[in-house]
């Protein structure tokens, strides 16, 4: 019997590496759907952002209660795993608690401060569940979030709570079997909050605590890999992309845009045509800006699969503030949204075929592009270095100088910079008259 639940386990385990390991590889290849880019410079400064950003979580202590909550969650998930990674082995093996041996009475402290952790993870979701459902807090209630968002994050966190008490439950009826002396059982002693449940289970037989046990076991493992593979169909992808995009986020000064190459030499040939190389010509245009995700860099596409929808950006920008059209956090939303689309277009396809639709106008319209004030809040509350306000410039680049799409103030300052070389209706000769006239 225990070889069969031995058999058993490992095809589950395998069945779900392979399955997480194939949908990772088809977010990675729609990743790679971006142009090139290069990011390797001060990598110094990189690792000091991953360490502070995305293991020490700094951007989100700017607001201190969902800051300690998610703290409590995140520190859970990573440290709980080592918890994880002994009941695999365990039932690779057909043993039961392997390190108790090996580490002795650390690991009885080990165990505690994982149950102590666990229950701060209950205490947090619970928390989290309230905030989005009862107290609806703004950001958490925006309509970007109706529908399959807000059903992602209360399952996530709901998720959460059932893996903690299998933890805790399983950790209790272990406790009292061990004092039972149960056969299989490694006498480890209380592992403190399960010790103080303990007696909630005092009056039941041997059989009964193993088949809790032995649920409980069997049910928190099967949810961890369930966990495992839906982490990529759902915002909580940014538990693993938070990592390396916080190491590739951009250092220049938010405040400064990129020029296009692309835009500097058309200009140049216009203003000296006798540079313009003969191959040039009859060479296929590029696109001045970007219209679908493939005129987008890879790191814009990282940018929206880390992006964990907690809205901090919305809730500063400007223009969403005053009532306009336009979210950040939707901008990534729909990015990412259109990567699914394109993705599954080239999984049934072998190749993409034309659809259609593009990023612009079909995800993301004029309006919402027109409202941004291009003023880096977004990215500047962003805790794991996301650029929403990238991908706007470029679509709006885009806009601008392939579909001549600009408001009539607009068009009437690109004339006056072209024709006056300022933004104003004043010829360069007469920009000075008025330091001329009489006080």
């Amino acid at each position: 019997m225990q070889y069969i639940q031995q058999i058993f386990f490992v095809l589950l385990a395998g069945v779900a590496i392979f399955i997480f390991a194939r949908k990772t590889g088809r977010i990675r290849r729609n990743i790679l759907l971006g142009k090139e880019e290069t990011i390797n410079d001060q990598p110094g400064r990189r690792w000091r952002n991953v360490l502070l950003l995305a293991f020490g979580q700094k951007k989100m202590f700017k607001r201190i209660t969902p800051a300690l909550l998610h703290f409590c969650v995140y520190a859970g998930f990573v440290i709980i795993n080592v918890e994880i990674l002994e009941i695999i082995l365990d039932g690779i093996f057909g043993v039961h608690r392997m390190f108790a041996p090996v580490l002795g009475r650390v690991y009885n402290v080990l165990i505690g401060c994982f149950e102590i952790l666990a229950v701060l993870v209950l205490v947090a979701c619970v928390v989290f569940l309230i905030r989005r459902n009862i107290l609806k807090v703004r950001r958490l209630a925006m309509k970007e979030l109706n529908g399959w968002p807000k059903s992602d994050a209360n399952l996530i966190l709901i998720t959460e709570i059932i893996l903690m008490s299998l933890f805790l439950t399983m950790n209790t009826a272990d406790y009292n079997l061990q004092l039972m002396g149960a056969h299989h059982y490694t006498a480890t002693g209380s592992f403190w909050i399960s010790g103080m449940l303990a007696p909630l289970f005092s009056g039941l037989q041997e059989p009964a605590l193993i088949g809790i046990e032995r649920s409980c076991w069997w049910l928190h493992i099967i949810g961890v890999f369930a966990f495992l593979n839906y982490l990529p169909y759902s915002k909580h992808l940014h538990i693993i992309l938070a990592f390396p995009n916080a190491y590739y986020g951009r250092l220049y000064p938010q405040g400064k845009m990129q020029n296009m190459p692309d835009i500097q030499k058309e200009v140049l040939y216009m203003m000296q045509p006798e540079q313009a190389p003969a191959e040039a010509q009859g060479q296929e245009h590029h696109r001045f800006g970007a219209k679908d995700i493939m005129d987008l860099s890879w790191k814009n596409l990282l940018d929206a699969y880390s992006c964990t929808e907690c809205g901090r950006c919305t809730a500063v920008c400007p223009a969403n503030i005053t009532g306009k059209k336009l979210s950040p956090r939707k901008i990534m939303m729909d990015t990412r949204d259109r990567m699914e689309a394109v993705g599954k277009n080239i999984t049934a396809n072998k190749t993409f075929q034309d659809d259609g639709k593009s990023l612009l106008h079909d995800y993301i319209s004029v309006e919402e592009l027109r409202a941004c004030t291009t003023c880096n809040a977004c990215v500047e509350a962003c805790p794991v270095s996301i650029e929403p306000l990238s991908i706007i410039n470029q679509l709006r680049r885009y806009l601008v100088m392939e579909e001549s799409n600009a408001p009539q103030e607009w068009n009437m300052m690109f004339g006056n910079i072209e024709n006056n070389m300022a933004p104003w209706k004043f010829s360069p000769d007469d920009r000075d008259i008025w330091t001329q006239e009489p006080a």
